[in-house]
């Protein structure tokens, strides 16, 4: 009997170390992780032809974090996200959606101050190349092949917010200064993107 309750004991305190242990890596892992990857819902705004004409989708994001000098981390990330047109569905003989697919790839710096522990102010610098594929019909000719590509310097500013150890909230403001084709009038209508992206992020 006293066999058993010490084999019981000792099997529990070998539980409750491996737990122990589970609890501090997890935490260690946490605070130093490297990788994160974030979900956002991305509003175009301003007065170009996208925040007139486009709705957002969704932006889907990942990011390394590849240096740390302390109190700034150093990272690489990649974004992708869709955005939509509508506005030509059913008007008179036109009867077609535009969809813009979006891919930023950039550099990013995120600072850590004790004194804001839970706020995480970013800032980052890439490329934005954005993919418009019409769909349907305009004047009874069938637009569903045309696609139209035009890319251009990323700047990027936001903020997160950590909700605990793993998990944050976050918004992001990027503006966009697309190439426009010499058919194209050289105008900020047409070039200046702006758009805002809300959402959650994970840390790995």
């Amino acid at each position: 009997m006293v066999t058993q309750a010490h084999n019981f004991v000792k099997k529990m305190k070998q539980k409750l170390l491996l737990i122990l242990l589970l609890i501090l890596t997890i935490k260690s892992f946490s605070q130093d992780s490297k990788f994160s990857i974030e979900l956002n819902y991305p509003i175009p705004i301003d007065n170009n032809f996208v925040g007139k004409n486009y709705d957002g989708i969704i932006d889907f994001g990942t990011a390394y974090r590849f240096a740390n000098l302390n109190p700034l981390k150093i990272g690489a990330s990649l974004n992708g996200g869709i955005l939509v047109n509508n506005s030509n569905q059913n008007n008179g003989f036109r009867n077609f959606k535009v969809t813009s697919y979006v891919i930023q790839p950039r550099i990013f710096g995120e600072l850590n101050l004790k004194s804001l522990e839970k706020f995480h102010p970013t800032v980052g610098l890439g490329y934005t190349v954005m993919a418009f594929n019409a769909s349907g019909t305009n004047n009874g000719i069938d637009v569903s092949d045309e696609d139209i590509t035009d890319s251009g310097f990323n700047f990027n500013s936001g903020l997160k917010y950590d909700i605990n150890e793993k998990v944050f909230a976050q918004v992001q403001y990027d503006f966009v200064k697309l190439g426009v084709d010499n058919d194209i009038p050289d105008t900020k209508f047409n070039r200046n993107i702006n758009i805002l992206k809300i959402g959650l992020g994970c840390r790995f």
